[in-house]
């Protein structure tokens, strides 16, 4: 996919596990990366792993909730690197005490944990959207891909913030992709991908033990997914740089489960 080479991905919450491999994966096929993150270290850290794997880019403390944060990332990625081709939205993340266990009821869950998980996973995008997107209306070319979930395609139980947040960040790829394509130009594409369950800092807990044996629920997830494991961070690479590439020049508006087959297994 040499056509790639030079175009300049920003990325929010470039600082995380997937995000950081996702930018390392396009950074091996050229790809400049300005990673965007609230915390300044950890987006240095994944910049760090970009220039390694040959090429280069920015490391940029911004919130994703805040709209001067945005544009002014936006404006530096422009003045530095030039342009913006790509839009990746990474940021997001569920939150323990918007979860629900035998201590925590659903009628129980806090309101700014509640919040803060909707907020972060949509709002987060929405306004990524709407900064960076202006960017690539005003070319009239690139791609927005969202980072969805499994759990915005079959609600999971425990966590009803974070799938009801995914959902509406999968609704809106959707809404997006025809606005975008209608409004200001057909080359403007809105995708998404949706991670089955890989194990991370923000889902550990649900899936492992203390002593780092399978939960029950994560002991479930592997009997549903028929391939019989957690993905791999790795395995995020291919499909977004398929979905940015020209490659996939004619599809918009979708959402890839990468799942290990987890959203085709109805468990019978």
């Amino acid at each position: 996919m040499a056509e790639l080479a030079g175009k300049v991905a920003v990325i929010t919450g470039g600082g995380g596990v997937l995000c950081s491999t996702i930018a390392a994966g396009l950074a091996r096929e050229g790809v400049r990366c300005a990673l965007l993150d609230l915390a300044e270290d950890k987006a240095q850290a994944t910049l760090e792993k970009v220039r390694q794997a040959g090429s280069d880019g920015l490391a940029i403390k911004a919130d994703v909730l805040s709209r001067q944060d945005l544009e002014a990332a936006c404006e530096q990625v422009s003045k530095t690197l030039g342009r913006v081709d790509f839009l990746i939205n990474g940021a997001g993340g569920n939150h323990p005490r918007a979860t629900t266990s035998q201590d925590a009821s659903l009628f129980d869950l806090p309101e700014e944990a509640v919040r803060f998980v909707f907020d972060l996973n949509f709002l987060g995008t929405f306004f990524a959207c709407q900064v960076f997107g202006k960017a690539l209306a005003e070319q009239g070319a690139g791609v927005i891909l969202n980072i969805a979930s499994m759990a915005a395609l079959r609600p999971l139980t425990r966590i009803p913030a974070y799938s009801a947040a995914k959902a509406a960040l999968v609704n809106f790829t959707q809404w997006l992709a025809v606005h975008m394509a209608q409004e200001y130009s057909p080359n403007i594409r809105v995708v998404a991908i949706a991670p089955g369950f890989f194990l991370t800092q923000q889902n550990r807990f649900l899936l492992m033990d203390e002593q780092g044996n399978l939960t029950e629920r994560g002991r479930k997830i592997l009997a549903h997914t028929p391939m019989g494991r957690f993905g791999d961070p790795q395995d995020l690479i291919g499909p977004v740089r398929w979905l940015l590439s020209d490659e996939a020049a004619f599809v918009t508006g979708v959402v890839i489960p990468v799942d290990g087959g987890f959203s085709a297994y109805p468990g019978v």
